[in-house]
């Protein structure tokens, strides 16, 4: 009989964790009511498991980085892929605020705090931080852009918040990874400032063009092959998976970043060939699910222990800013002008959790930058997030049904219509789209 062959994970980490899935997967649905969320479990049993010895989760350093670059690729493109840009910028609402005038906002201030509680950084690597912990996820309190009391105008700001933001955000991330490495030791270092430089800008402007062109050649050829009826549903999914990871390498290859490449791949998709847009969706929702959820299994049971032990005062204290002042003071300038009632300013300021984007650019950089305390800026990423999976995930129920309910008393007292009920497009979202399809397929 032949020997098993070597994998990063052996039979008695695998069936532990199938078996976890599973468990998890029978009361799922009983679970989107309460203030439980599938990352807080996943972090919670990765942490048990750590803590407990009682299984080890096998991940081998080349099993991280594949998770992490996959899952990074798949969020990208498909997040990209859900908006509806034309209807965005049609309506020029609150989600370009959030973008275009928060976003950049609190990744200045975010800066501006990392310098002053880490002096040990410099200027690009605290600019590194603040961009890295700038990306919001919508998943992490899923009540509140599921809980239809919120209004929609409100909800979809979050959505789109979340879908677009890590896109937009990560040539930043690249650019100060590249300008705060040009002052490392090493051989990698060993690049001018100027080398780092054009390093960077190749990264930013190859990407973009062939992630463009991957999208715009394959989604027509998709499109026509499914129009002739040439195409079966499965591998309609599969074509826009490949499409994704055909942007990811091909930009890779040309000197480009493939991560870019991915985002700008899902813009140029939804934009050109829309209607295979869907099957991408289910896809995500599905197989993208489980890589998704495997990262803060990854998070809770790899990542948290060391960075709890390294963690210091500042490192805890920076982590607690960055989910409120450093968040929420942006969140309300950029709202200035839109009407909206104090409470809704302060909702949306609380309701910006930092997750899966922020836990893989913190890989990324790990793994591929050469600043020179990018160990310590992944400690701080790693924490913001843990202290975002609890707070946010616990918050998010209780504060959606008072927002709500408060809300309605105001527009009852007020005989009319509030600027948050104000209509607008709805975009798919990732932790909404099978509800949606379900409500659907119960409703024809």
């Amino acid at each position: 009989m032949l020997d098993p062959l070597p994998g990063p994970m052996d039979a008695e980490s695998v069936i532990p964790l199938a078996l976890f899935v599973l468990a998890f997967g029978l009361i799922s649905r009983r679970l989107d009511s309460s203030i439980i969320t599938a990352p807080m479990v996943f972090v919670a049993v990765g942490g048990l498991v750590s803590a407990t010895g009682s299984l080890a989760l096998g991940f081998e350093p080349w099993v991280i980085d594949l998770l992490a670059e996959t899952t990074l690729v798949l969020v990208l493109f498909s997040d990209a892929a859900r908006i509806d840009v034309r209807q965005l910028w049609r309506e020029r609402g609150l989600p370009l605020r959030l973008l275009l005038l928060s976003m950049p906002l609190t990744i200045a201030l975010g800066a501006a705090v990392a310098a002053l509680l880490f002096p040990a950084l410099s200027f690009w690597e605290a600019a590194l931080l603040a961009a890295i912990l700038a990306p919001t996820d919508a998943a992490l309190g899923q009540a509140v852009v599921s809980n239809e009391r919120v209004p929609l105008r409100i909800r979809q700001a979050l959505n789109v918040e979340s879908g677009l933001n890590d896109g937009i955000v990560l040539p930043l991330v690249m650019i100060c990874a590249a300008l705060a490495s040009a002052g490392a030791e090493g051989a990698e270092a060993s690049r001018s400032a100027g080398e780092w430089i054009v390093y960077g800008g190749l990264q930013v402007l190859l990407g973009p063009v062939v992630g463009a062109a991957i999208a715009i050649i394959g989604g027509r050829l998709i499109s026509g092959a499914v129009d002739r009826k040439w195409m079966s549903s499965s591998f309609e999914r599969l074509g826009g998976l490949s499409l994704a990871l055909l942007a990811f390498l091909c930009a890779e290859q040309a000197g480009g970043n493939g991560f870019i490449s991915a985002f700008v791949a899902g813009l140029s998709l939804g934009e050109t060939a829309p209607e295979i847009c869907p099957t991408i969706h289910e896809f995500i929702e599905a197989e993208g699910q489980a890589l998704m959820l495997l990262v803060f299994l990854l998070l809770g049971g790899v990542l948290a222990g060391p960075a709890l032990a390294e963690a210091t005062p500042q490192m805890i204290g920076y982590a607690l800013l960055s989910l409120t002042l450093i968040r929420m003071l942006p969140t309300a300038l950029s709202l200035i002008g839109a009407r909206l009632s104090p409470v809704t300013t302060l909702f949306l300021g609380w309701f910006g959790p930092r997750g899966l984007a922020s836990i893989l650019f913190g890989l990324l950089i790990v793994e591929d930058s050469q600043a020179p305390h990018r160990e310590m800026i992944f400690t701080v990423v790693v924490l913001t997030v843990l202290l975002s999976v609890i707070a946010h995930g616990l918050s998010a129920n209780p504060a959606a049904k008072r927002y709500g309910a408060r809300l309605d008393r105001a527009r009852e007292s007020s005989g009319g219509e509030l600027p948050e009920h104000a209509e607008v497009v709805a975009h798919p979202t990732r932790v909404t789209m099978k509800r949606d399809r379900d409500s659907a397929r119960s409703r024809a």
